[in-house]
């Protein structure tokens, strides 16, 4: 939810399709209705590159564009059978935030410009194996390179760092080893991921972190009745936050993740078990089961999620059940997006991991629980779930060839337990976002919830990201 628009480089090839297939769809259409053939015999011209929108480029090609025209490189090849083709693309983000929040009580007022860089580093060696690395060198962890405006005395947060935030490889078994199986008959197309790498499943409601980790998938498994089946297994050993984001140097993270496309619905069955001492929490075992389909156009998805502590309960890892569905539809007329979503939390439902700005579970709720990843502004109506339920209810119109939108939004939470974990809450929210000279993304954010400690809260956001 918090990122309701993206633009990618690249993106003028999508549109040079879209508008081919649209002249085939209206010239189909117009013979159809002279009871001729649907189909044209005649040919549609390719659309030359002067009349294509311009590539916007990243910031670094080397070996080759992307997404350009022209030939493809010989490259070379390897003993085992591959043929490599390397291209290296450097590209990444800048956000820069002002963020103001203003409290009646319960806690301190935000007032600060803040700082998120991202740098990635994509050694493309063909269609199926990558090196990949990324650096944050503004942010060290919850730790933003900021200018804080204090009521007694302003001050300068540096953040900065040299710390490696994402670096693995990964790849294709069978393309690797194309000398093993030259005709491409046996199972030997098994994915391979291996290195610090970013890991999210259920929506990030049981998973959403950076792990060190390996992964091996196996893809296109075919059941009667199925049309794809896509088994993960993952060990994870280093730089896994808890529940309470907050890194735990002695936890391990084995899961099994399980994904079936049917003819009406995608479905998910995931199981993680983390193993870590006492003293950090102790073990915990985490499943999550989801259903996302189209019926009627109308799009739907429910979820469900448990968490159980094995050595007791603590901030790190407890034992609860998040239920949350959600559906959304374009409305007669329009290409603007309704939405609504719901969840019941039963318990002090705990994630598997999750990452230092990722806040709580509840972020895919909406705009009102979602945790901005950007200095100290936080989800306006929290995202934490013990023994509550609530929701949100949603509209986005889009402008100006969907460059301009606007979201408005109206949510709320409240505790279902005697001494409650979270706070009950009501309020409004308001998002506007404007791309324009292709890098650039202006967005404006205001809220304003009533909670049962904090009463009275009002804020507001304006960042700008630079792509790059």
């Amino acid at each position: 939810m918090s990122d309701l628009i993206r633009f990618r480089k690249g993106g003028a090839r999508l549109m040079g399709a879209a508008a081919i297939g649209a002249a085939l769809l209206t010239s189909g259409a117009a013979m159809a209705a002279e009871g001729g053939s649907a189909l044209s015999d005649e040919p549609i011209p390719m659309k030359t590159e002067e009349e294509m929108p311009a590539r916007v480029p990243p910031l670094l090609e080397i070996g080759g564009d992307f997404l350009g025209p022209g030939n493809i490189a010989s490259g070379f090849e390897l003993p085992t059978g591959a043929v490599w083709i390397p291209q290296l693309w450097v590209y990444g983000s800048l956000r820069t935030g002002l963020n103001l929040v203003e409290r009646d009580s319960g806690a301190d007022d935000v007032a600060e410009l803040a700082a998120r860089l991202e740098l990635n580093f994509n050694l493309k060696l063909t269609a199926t194996e990558r090196f990949f690395l990324q650096v944050r060198p503004l942010n060290d962890r919850q730790k933003f390179t900021s200018y804080q405006f204090e009521d007694d005395e302003d001050k300068i947060v540096d953040g900065t760092n040299l710390d490696i935030t994402a670096l693995f490889f990964e790849g294709d078994f069978g393309e690797m080893f194309p000398i093993l199986d030259p005709e491409d008959r046996s199972a030997l197309d098994i994915g391979i991921a291996v290195g610090r790498q970013p890991i999210f499943f259920q929506e990030g409601m049981m998973i959403n972190d950076t792990l060190d980790a390996v992964a091996l998938v196996r893809d296109t498994v075919i059941f009667p009745g199925v049309i794809d089946t896509r088994f993960t297994a993952l060990y994870a050993w280093n730089e896994l936050s808890r529940n309470d984001n907050i890194d735990d140097d002695a936890a391990h993270l084995f899961g099994l993740f399980i994904e079936t496309d049917t003819p009406t619905s995608t479905i998910d069955l995931d199981m993680a078990y983390v193993a870590s001492n006492k003293r950090n929490g102790g073990d915990g075992v985490f499943l999550g089961a989801s259903s996302v389909q189209r019926i009627d156009g109308v799009n739907t998805a429910v979820r469900v999620n448990q968490s159980f502590a094995l050595d007791g309960e603590s901030s790190d890892v407890s034992t609860g059940t998040l239920l949350f569905g959600e559906f959304s539809f374009v409305p007669v007329a329009t290409h603007d997006l309704a939405y609504l979503t719901a969840f019941v939390g039963f318990d002090e439902y705990a994630s598997a991991a999750r990452g230092a700005n990722n806040g709580g579970p509840l972020g895919r709720v909406g705009l009102l629980f979602a945790a901005p990843g950007l200095g100290r502004a936080p989800a306006p109506l929290g995202n934490r779930v013990d023994d509550a339920f609530g929701g949100a209810i949603g509209y986005q119109m889009f402008f100006n060839d969907d460059a301009t939108q606007i979201v408005g939004e109206i949510g709320g939470i409240m505790s279902t337990a005697p001494q409650a974990q979270v706070q009950d809450g009501v309020g409004v929210g308001l998002r506007f976002q404007h791309k324009f000279l292709d890098r650039f993304l202006l967005q404006l954010d205001g809220f304003y919830t009533r909670r049962e400690v904090i009463e009275d809260t009002v804020g507001g956001r304006v960042e700008l990201t630079v792509q790059f």
